[in-house]
């Protein structure tokens, strides 16, 4: 076991994999009670108190640790995860105002497929054609999905795939620094810089919130800090190399509450579309666990 893996137990593949597929599905209802708090604000607002609700849960456990236990000194890869992890929520958030949610959290968690294309393009590093094969696979899906024949490319579409792009940088990451920061770091200087950031757009897109709206929003600040520590606690388990896969629950719990709720019932496209960009992307992880695994142990870092 890598010394630098912080916090991490004994293998326990069936403990994380629960614990993701939990995570996952507090990921679907982040995007379900966004869907409903939004006929009482702005998407701003909404993300603004999705940041503050967690800050405001985790400041306590830093303050019972001690200060000490959030010094870093990877602060810009902090950064780079808390703004492309707002601006993938804030765009996740406008799209599901535009297009069926579960459209929207399917093209946002294609996220997988553009890795190798930023990290080709960050690093220059040859990427494995089985994994370039992968990723086409689920663009075929995405493709499927968006049906752009006859008809005009959406913005919330444009919206939920600029969210996908920026959702894989926050990945990568969140895997760079789980290299050498404990996961309460993590959660910390993401919260706590995702609501500095929240607030000056907040304040641009302010509407005053129906009393209606507040339950509704004390539950998306909810459901988004169960599923950071369900993932954290599942990391703690079995390594993400593993337990990538189970990101794709997210898809199929969103498009059976999407299907319940709003009566989105899926076309047979749209099955298709899924299958493709859930099997394109589990191929693509696949082939580059392969290749990591003979080319030796990774190299930790950006």
């Amino acid at each position: 076991m890598n010394a630098e893996r912080v916090g991490y137990r004994d293998e326990n593949l069936l403990l994380g994999a629960f614990l993701t597929t939990a995570a996952f599905f507090c990921v679907a209802m982040v995007g379900t009670l966004a869907k409903v708090s939004g006929q009482y604000t702005s998407t701003g607002v909404l993300l603004l108190f999705q940041n503050a609700i967690c800050l405001v849960f985790i400041l306590p456990v830093v303050a019972r640790d001690g200060w000490a236990s959030v010094r870093t000194a990877k602060f810009g890869l902090h950064m780079l995860r808390a703004v492309t992890g707002t601006g993938c929520w804030y765009a996740l958030f406008f799209a599901i105002t535009q297009i069926p949610l579960a459209n929207a959290t399917l093209l946002t968690y294609s996220a997988p497929l553009w890795m190798p294309l930023i990290a080709w393009a960050v690093t220059r590093q040859r990427v494995a054609a089985p994994t370039w094969i992968g990723a086409g696979v689920g663009f075929a899906g995405i493709v499927l999905v968006l049906q752009p024949q006859g008809r005009s490319f959406s913005a919330g579409e444009a919206s939920a795939l600029a969210a996908a792009a920026l959702l894989a940088v926050a990945m990568m990451s969140v895997r760079w620094l789980g290299a050498t920061e404990p996961p309460l770091r993590i959660l910390f200087y993401y919260f706590l810089l995702s609501t500095v950031m929240s607030v000056p757009i907040a304040v641009a897109d302010w509407e005053p919130v129906a009393p209606a709206g507040w339950p509704w929003l004390v539950g998306l600040g909810l459901a988004q800090l169960f599923s950071q520590a369900l993932i954290v606690a599942a990391y703690r388990h079995a390594s993400a190399e593993k337990l990538g896969p189970f990101i794709y629950t997210v898809i199929v719990f969103t498009a059976v509450i999407d299907w319940i709720v709003w009566d989105h019932r899926p076309t047979l496209a749209a099955y298709l579309g899924m299958a493709l960009v859930i099997g394109g992307g589990l191929f693509a992880m696949r082939a580059k666990h392969d290749t990591i695994s003979a080319a030796g142990p990774p190299r930790h870092g950006p």
